[in-house]
């Protein structure tokens, strides 16, 4: 397998694409959006730069690696040679399921389709194919070219072989592969959001304050990050979202989103990526301040 197209060129598209193309493998990043697009080749370019001055790569390793991915607008032409795609969309049913009909109708038959989702059913996705066997899910850990983690998924109806060479990639790339099935949340997010969610309980019902949470897991549970800051991180509309799917999938109680959050993705505070979240977040500055509303 040489030929790979990652669909969504947002932070996990680029990041999914940097590792594939550093890796040797022709790349095709698409998405809608040229602008998008430009961006994520400026991202790709930066953290290029930053693996350079840290020693862990060659000039001429940079230089293969921007060779090796190309950009387009166009789904047809940019799935037309895949042997594998990945897709990397926003976290959206909606939009993944248009996606996934999409590539299943342009890409090659033997074409192995995957996607990024850290939620959504892979066998949902798979029905909207006509090759749910050759369907999967891999989700990658945000940022792609650090973290080493894999979750590999798979859906009602994939094949056997199929996990097996998605596996083995995983390894190719330098990332350490883990197979769990197709249930809500899967693991990463089934065990993670209802942690972040009852940090955001504890705050919403006055037991500490946003410092005090993040401060207890960090020290006392050898977090490297806090959950209100890993939350903001990771978005609060997609921490909301991954919420969602899990109460509506598992109906329990248990996985009712915090009001505190909906308020929160209600009135645009997202997180890192807004500005503002449970943190205060400016351009150039790595300190963390704590929002106002939450002083």
């Amino acid at each position: 397998m040489k030929n790979v197209s990652v669909i969504g060129a947002g932070t996990m598209g680029n990041g999914i694409a940097h590792v594939f193309a550093q890796s040797g493998f022709t790349v095709t990043l698409i998405d809608v959006n040229p602008s998008q697009l430009q961006r994520a080749m400026d991202t790709i370019n930066k953290n290029l730069d930053r693996q350079l001055t840290k020693g862990t790569i060659t000039e001429d390793q940079k230089k293969s690696t921007l060779a090796n991915i190309t950009t387009t607008s166009d789904v047809a032409i940019g799935v037309q040679s895949a042997e594998l795609v990945v897709e990397a969309a926003t976290e959206n049913i909606t939009l993944k399921l248009e996606i996934f009909k999409q590539i299943d109708l342009f890409a090659p038959s033997g074409c192995i389709l995957a996607t990024n989702t850290s939620s959504i059913s892979i066998t949902k996705i798979a029905a909207t194919t006509k090759r749910p066997e050759l369907v999967i899910g891999m989700h990658f850990m945000n940022p792609v070219p650090v973290m080493k983690l894999v979750e590999i998924i798979n859906g009602y109806a994939t094949k056997k072989e199929v996990t097996e060479t998605i596996v083995a990639l995983s390894k190719q790339l330098g990332k350490i592969p883990c197979t769990v099935n197709d249930y809500p949340g899967f693991i990463a997010n089934r065990i993670l959001m209802p942690m972040i969610n009852e940090a955001i309980y504890s705050l919403f019902e006055g037991v500490a304050g946003v410092e005090e949470i993040d401060t207890v897991m960090k020290l006392g549970m050898a977090h490297p990050m806090g959950p209100l800051q890993l939350a903001d991180f990771i978005g609060l509309d997609v921490c909301l979202s991954i919420l969602r799917v899990l109460h509506e999938g598992f109906g329990n109680p248990k996985y009712a989103p915090c009001p505190l959050l909906v308020n929160m993705v209600t009135a645009g505070n997202l997180g890192a990526k807004s500005g503002e979240g449970f943190y205060v977040y400016t351009a150039g500055s790595k300190e963390l301040v704590v929002s106002n509303s939450f002083k």
